[in-house]
């Protein structure tokens, strides 16, 4: 599931199991090629800080810092380095995020993501955690059974978050504004695929949503094949909102105001055309 991430600070048993030896760490350290972090944990010239931060601090990188590092996209508010801590860090009273249970030994500076995962449901609003579980879940092409069966810990919450998540979520906005409708009562279709158009991201009943992610920039080709789109699908019965991540992220009151009104014209609780 975890591609490798070097981020230069390695435990000695991580090292040790490299083919080096105890002679080895000693002679790096003297010749400046390796630096002793802590004791049992050793940094490359040129380390990732937030590792430095993590190994000095007794703990390793979790949660969304972890998740972060892994590629998983991590909505905005959790700049600050989450760190695990072990038993070690736990005695020194060190400021940590930790997953349900008691703590877990580190073996590696950078937390796998399951374990990250375990460890933000205590640091991350419900629905950002949602994001990001919909984020590994689509990446690692993963359902969630096997994804809560891979979790290190899991308790209630988890489990209740998770049964919110859905793999087929091509973008945290798209997952956002998702269950953000569901909870307000609205049937949303995921990734629903209409004849002769493709997919779309979400609809509720004749009202198709489109969400772009931060990243999202728009060729003349692209705008052209949107246009037509939703031409075509006006003309099929149905209607597109375009979502821009600002509109989700920042502006989600007006937005869902719009959403509200537009869903309540009686033309969009009617069925849709049976052409998915």
């Amino acid at each position: 599931m975890d591609k490798t991430v070097e981020l230069g600070v390695k435990s000695r048993t991580e090292l040790i199991a490299g083919g080096l030896t105890d002679n080895d760490l000693r002679r790096m350290v003297r010749r400046g090629e390796l630096a002793v972090e802590r004791r049992g944990w050793y940094s490359t010239p040129g380390a990732d800080s937030d590792a430095l931060l993590a190994a000095r601090g007794y703990g390793a990188l979790s949660g969304p810092t972890a998740l972060d590092k892994h590629g998983i996209w991590v909505p905005p508010g959790y700049e600050e380095v989450h760190i695990r801590a072990g038993k070690d860090a736990m005695r020194r009273g060190t400021a940590c995020c930790r997953p349900p249970g008691p703590p877990l030994p580190v073996h590696s500076i950078l937390d796998p993501v399951p374990l990250a995962l375990c460890s933000a449901v205590g640091c991350m609003s419900p629905d950002d955690w949602i994001v990001v579980a919909d984020s590994v879940l689509n990446s690692q092409g993963l359902d969630v059974e096997l994804l809560l069966v891979m979790l290190p810990r899991a308790n209630a919450t988890i489990e209740m978050l998770l049964a919110e998540c859905d793999p087929r979520s091509q973008s945290g906005t798209e997952t956002m504004v998702r269950t953000r409708l569901r909870r307000r009562g609205h049937d949303v279709v995921v990734q629903p695929n209409l004849i002769g158009l493709g997919w779309f991201d979400l609809r509720v009943g004749r009202l198709l949503i489109e969400c772009d992610s931060k990243l999202h920039h728009t060729s003349l080709e692209n705008y052209r094949k949107d246009r037509r789109r939703d031409r075509k699908s006006l003309a099929r019965g149905y209607s597109t909102m375009r979502l821009t991540y600002d509109d989700v992220l920042y502006g989600w009151d007006d937005t869902l105001a719009d959403i509200t009104r537009t869903l309540d014209d009686d033309r969009h609780r009617l069925p849709p055309p049976d052409d998915e």
